[in-house]
C-alpha cells in the first residue's frame, strides 16, 4: 500500500491501481480528491469535508463514491444518487478494494460550551491504517500505522503522546498539521517521538510512503 500526505488531514492511499481518499477538506489541496476511486469523510468541519473538492472528484469519475456519516451525506447525496454511503460505528464496508472498520461517534471536545458533533474514524484494511478524524479514538485493533491528528484547537500535545501510547501502533504520520508552524515541528517531533513508544514520523504534502 502506498500512503501520499495531502496538506492537513487529507491522505491518500492506493494499492492494486485504486485510490482511496481520506478527508480532503478545504486545508487541503484543490486537487486532493480528484483521481479517487473511493472517498471517505470523518466528519463535517469544512477542514476535513469541502463539498467543491468532493463534487470535483464526483463529476470527474462516474464511478467514484463517498461513504462518511449522515451529517456530510444529507449534504451532497442528493447530487449523486446512489454513490454516496452513509456509514456509522461499528459498520463495515469495502470501497475501492479496501476494507474499512467505522470507529467513533463524537468529535473530541473543544469547549464544554460547543455542541459536539459526530464524528467517525475508519480503519483500512484490518488495521493497515487508522484515520481517527477529529477525535482520539481507540479502535481496539492493531493498529499498523496511526494517522496521528497532531495539533488541533481540542488537544494538547501530553494527550497526543498519550493517545500514541494507547493505541501502540508500528507508527504513527502526523496529519491535522496545517496549524503547526515550522518553527515548533521540532518541539513536537522530538516529544512523540520521545515518550509515545512508536516510531513519530511526518510527511511533506505530496510526500509518500510504502506501507
Amino acid at each position: 500500500m502506498k500512503l501520499t500526505k495531502k496538506s492537513h488531514s487529507c491522505v491518500r492511499l492506493e494499492k492494486d491501481g485504486r485510490t482511496l481518499v481520506l478527508d480532503p477538506g478545504g486545508f487541503s489541496e484543490e486537487d486532493a480528491a480528484l483521481g479517487a476511486d473511493a472517498i471517505l469523510v470523518t466528519h463535517e468541519h469544512p477542514d476535513h469535508f469541502d463539498e467543491r473538492r468532493l463534487r470535483a472528484a464526483m463529476e470527474a469519475d462516474p464511478a467514484a463514491e463517498i461513504w462518511t456519516l449522515r451529517s456530510v451525506a444529507e449534504q451532497i447525496s442528493a447530487a449523486f444518487p446512489g454513490r454516496v454511503h452513509t456509514v456509522g460505528h461499528g459498520d463495515t464496508f469495502t470501497a475501492a478494494g479496501f476494507d474499512v472498520q467505522v470507529h467513533g461517534e463524537l468529535h473530541a471536545v473543544i469547549h464544554p460550551d460547543i455542541p459536539r458533533i459526530t464524528n467517525v474514524g475508519y480503519l483500512v484494511d484490518g488495521g493497515s491504517v487508522f484515520h481517527p478524524g477529529d477525535a482520539l479514538t481507540v479502535p481496539g485493533r492493531p493498529v499498523e500505522t496511526l494517522m496521528l491528528p497532531v495539533m488541533a484547537p481540542w488537544n494538547k500535545i501530553s494527550e497526543v503522546i498519550d493517545y500514541v501510547r494507547e493505541v501502540k501502533p508500528q507508527r504513527a504520520y502526523d496529519i491535522h498539521d496545517a496549524l503547526l508552524t515550522d518553527l515548533a515541528r521540532p518541539i513536537y517531533d522530538r516529544q512523540i517521538g520521545a515518550l509515545g513508544g512508536a516510531e513519530h514520523l511526518r510527511l511533506a504534502p505530496g510526500a509518500s510512503a510504502d506501507l
